[in-house]
């Protein structure tokens, strides 16, 4: 894989180039300290496949480079960024970004995303050549045969599964919160658990949940147990708190509008509805003589697994 990297910072570069060459996740070709140097031309005559674009920069900000080179670059596009303006990050991932990963930057994390987002790059790139190659085929062998060759694989059902649930985690307003990517992640091991299980599929325990996706990042610690252990809690109170703003964005939509789509969809499906008429009563300043809001995680978490695995068979 290539890598060009785009950051005004001088460590991040080195960081992240550090990390790609030392964990043998590809070459970095190229790197640019501002968005202005950055064109189409460049990243194609270099071939180029992942873009690492800081978000805000001096003189032309990522959204605004991803929107000069689109749509002719088709490689993957990851983002970073300290600070994290809702709206902006949703035009990212509207523009085609791949991934949003904030600084400061976390080694693990971001192997991890290289990774799947390799992966699935080289499926897509794959499946690419099988279309281009049809087109070669008579017209009558490509009709008979297309529908066996393009049949959906576990691994494409699953790129549709992620894809669905990042829409989703943007619906909820919740794109590029802290917690956000462990979301993503236990979406992915949820799916692979439920084709990996021959009996009947059980929701398994938050804890094995957060243990899971925490041993993927601490696989090259040297206390993988202790790490596995701190991780999971740190994972659990990022989801929590994305859980959070998503229960204060629904409410806030209520308050707007009770008749909102995306309220009406997913106030009572992603929550227990008596927390969002407490929050909406909390947001209006008036009091309750209800307990403390106490978050549903697993509900949240079931919810948007189900609601993610519509996309498949719709």
């Amino acid at each position: 894989m290539n890598f060009f990297i785009v950051d005004d910072s001088t460590a991040i570069r080195a960081m992240l180039s550090d990390i790609i060459e030392s964990e043998k996740l590809g070459t970095v070709v190229g790197e640019a300290t501002d968005g202005v140097e950055v064109t189409y031309e460049q990243l194609h005559n270099k071939e180029i496949d992942f873009l690492l674009i800081d978000l805000l920069m001096p003189e032309r900000d990522g959204i605004e480079t991803i929107r000069e080179i689109n749509p002719q670059f088709t490689g993957r596009i990851i983002m970073i960024s300290q600070i994290v303006p809702k709206d902006m990050v949703a035009e990212a991932y509207l523009l085609g970004i791949n991934h949003f990963i904030t600084k400061p930057i976390n080694k693990y994390e971001f192997i991890s995303v290289i990774k799947n987002e390799t992966k699935h790059y080289l499926q897509e790139k794959s499946l690419l050549k099988i279309q281009q190659s049809l087109l070669s085929l008579t017209h009558h062998h490509y009709e008979v045969n297309k529908a066996k060759i393009l049949e959906p694989t576990p691994d494409s059902h699953l790129s549709i599964l992620i894809n669905s649930g990042k829409n989703l985690l943007m619906e909820l307003g919740i794109v590029g919160e802290n917690g956000y990517y462990e979301l993503l992640e236990i979406i992915e091991y949820l799916f692979h658990k439920e084709n990996n299980t021959e009996s009947r599929f059980q929701f398994p325990s938050l804890k094995e949940l957060f243990e899971k996706i925490a041993g993927e990042h601490c696989k090259a610690s040297n206390r993988e147990k202790i790490c596995i252990k701190k991780e999971a809690k740190a994972s659990e109170q990022r989801v929590r708190r994305a859980i959070q703003h998503a229960l204060n964005n629904l409410a806030s939509l209520g308050l707007t509008d009770y008749a909102n789509p995306i309220f009406e969809s997913y106030a009572s499906s992603f929550f227990d509805f008596t927390q969002v008429r407490m929050k909406m009563l909390e947001l209006e300043g008036k009091e309750t003589n209800l307990a403390p809001l106490r978050l549903n995680i697993k509900k949240f978490i079931e919810a948007l697994y189900i609601e993610a695995k519509k996309s498949m068979i719709e």
